[in-house]
């Protein structure tokens, strides 16, 4: 073992021990079904206390890495090469739909109201200014800065594009690679994806959902180029997609041709006290479109959703449907920025999140 925590990194110590884990196990350092070194151990040769790898391997096993055996200690449950081996036909067992538990997650009203008059008085009749087609600056910006720091996400502002919401999204992501394909939903699946997508007259194919994601042989078979996937939390089966599952969608992305929509919705509430890691995250960058809106985390009324655009598809994005006016107002995309960039929306995440676990 070779687990060194840096003290003056920014990172705390258990989040360090636990990249370089996940790191062992991804390349094999600590094989399927392996055990890993004890918290004792790990806690002795890195210098850190017993808590701290208690805490890294928890989080392990909340991605799906290791899973925790009682008085025996933590095995490698991740497999790289999963996935495409099932029979055809053998598409397991079918997945239920899990509840989860209804925690008060209003975003508080007195922020909003203060964040809205700091905006008028700091920008003025600027807020009457069109925005640019792709989103205000100062929303992409706040947003870029964001997806770094609490989602993994390296992304530049011109590669961030606004929209009025999720369901409008879809319609430009059709306009922008083509109504052509077959694009692949899971099913089930929240009933508004498939519906968007027929109205702009593509051929969605179910993919059946099993435990972690959509079933191995269900997907190796299918006609699909574009694959849409809410990895986080599958509405309404609840089905989460293991650390496994989500290499194998980008296994699957990798033929030429292939993208993945990963859409995030409500990943912002996991009850982890590390943010879920992201498709996107762990692609190369190129065929990935990420999504998420506001209308979870801070009010349904708040029509604001973004898409991360991967930088080979910008190109395709301005000559096909980039002359789009941007349908957001002004003043919400500032009023959002604002929100963003004062820490008040992670503050509200995070007291969400710790209600959750405290529920729970």
């Amino acid at each position: 073992m070779n687990y060194k925590i840096q003290p003056a990194s920014s990172k705390p110590a258990y989040l360090q021990l636990y990249e370089q884990l996940r790191a062992n196990i991804v390349s094999g350092v600590y094989p399927y079904m392996s055990k890993l070194p004890s918290k004792r151990l790990i806690a002795s040769e890195s210098g850190v206390s017993v808590i701290t790898a208690e805490h890294a391997y928890e989080l392990l096993c909340d991605e799906g890495y290791a899973e925790s055996r009682e008085r025996s200690g933590y095995y490698v449950i991740f497999r790289e090469n999963d996935g495409f081996s099932l029979p055809q036909e053998d598409y397991g067992a079918p997945c239920r739909s899990i509840p989860h538990p209804e925690i008060d997650q209003d975003f508080p009203f007195s922020l909003i109201a203060k964040s809205m008059r700091r905006v008028l008085s700091e920008y003025g009749e600027l807020i009457l200014v069109k925005s640019p087609n792709c989103g205000c600056d100062a929303l992409r910006l706040a947003l870029s800065r964001y997806l770094a720091r609490s989602r993994g996400i390296c992304a530049a502002p011109e590669q961030i594009v606004v929209g009025s919401g999720a369901e409008y999204l879809y319609g430009l992501i059709v306009e922008m690679l083509g109504n052509d394909r077959v694009y692949g939903i899971e099913n089930p699946s929240y009933e508004k994806i498939e519906k968007v997508y027929q109205a702009r007259g593509v051929h969605c194919e179910g993919l059946p959902l099993g435990q972690d994601g959509i079933e191995s042989a269900a997907l190796a078979n299918s006609r699909a180029s574009v694959l849409h996937i809410t990895p986080f939390r599958s509405y309404p089966s609840g089905v989460t997609a293991s650390a496994s599952k989500r290499r194998e969608y980008l296994r699957w992305a990798s033929a030429d041709g292939r993208f993945i929509v990963e859409d995030d919705f409500e990943s912002e509430f996991t009850v982890s006290t590390k943010p879920e890691e992201t498709i996107f995250s762990l692609s190369s960058g190129e065929n990935v479109i990420y999504l998420n809106t506001f209308s979870r985390t801070i009010s349904p009324s708040i029509r604001v959703g973004y898409m991360v655009l991967p930088k080979p598809l910008l190109p395709a994005f301005e000559s096909r449907i980039g002359f789009y006016s941007c349908t957001v107002p002004a003043f919400v995309q500032l009023l959002l920025a604002d929100l963003i960039n004062r820490g008040d929306f992670e503050r509200h995440i995070n007291r969400v999140r710790r209600a959750k676990r405290k529920r729970m």
